[in-house]
């Protein structure tokens, strides 16, 4: 059963592309993300503050590896930091996977992320575009260990969607 995985940094898309793949390929869609609040009963934001980050990571990543034991094929959406922790970064290369690193230029990032201020990362952040830069910079190494490379700058959510449906048609 493939996995169709979807990475990227905050505000990439990974959501709206997955929910929009999910309407085309009539694949089952999780984001991981809104998961972990059913399972936890708490919203990302709360688990954060109640319980700190490293907490996070690890029902991040449980949950990420049971749902790709899932015998069923899925679309998932990550966390901007999941593919950062716990060695999940090497799944993404398993044999059941595709994996899609949508990847967006600084500029567009912080345009989106303005428009969406409920990220727990962001709180306190002063200069967004210097988080945003280094944060990219640090966690590009992990996102690159996806087996596709989509540039999503300047594009709408049909065009991502139908270059990752072909590809996604090719390895079936």
């Amino acid at each position: 059963m493939k996995k169709i995985i979807l990475v990227g940094y905050m505000g990439s898309g990974k959501t709206t592309v997955g929910r929009k793949l999910n309407q085309n390929l009539n694949v089952d869609f999780i984001d991981l993300d809104e998961f972990i609040e059913l399972k936890e009963g708490l919203r990302i934001s709360e688990i954060f503050k109640q319980k700190g980050e490293i907490y996070f990571r690890k029902q991040e990543s449980i949950w990420f590896n049971h749902l790709l034991n899932e015998n069923k094929s899925l679309i998932i959406s990550l966390g901007g930091g999941t593919p950062c922790y716990a060695n999940n970064h090497l799944r993404l290369q398993d044999e059941n996977v595709l994996s899609f690193y949508l990847k967006a230029n600084i500029e567009t990032l912080v345009i989106r992320l303005k428009q969406n201020s409920d990220r727990p990362l962001l709180e306190n952040v002063d200069d967004l575009n210097s988080f945003v830069a280094q944060h990219v910079f640090e966690r590009s190494y992990y996102y690159n260990f996806s087996k596709y490379k989509i540039d999503i700058n300047n594009r709408d959510v049909d065009d991502i969607c139908l270059e990752i449906s072909s590809i996604v048609q090719k390895n079936n």
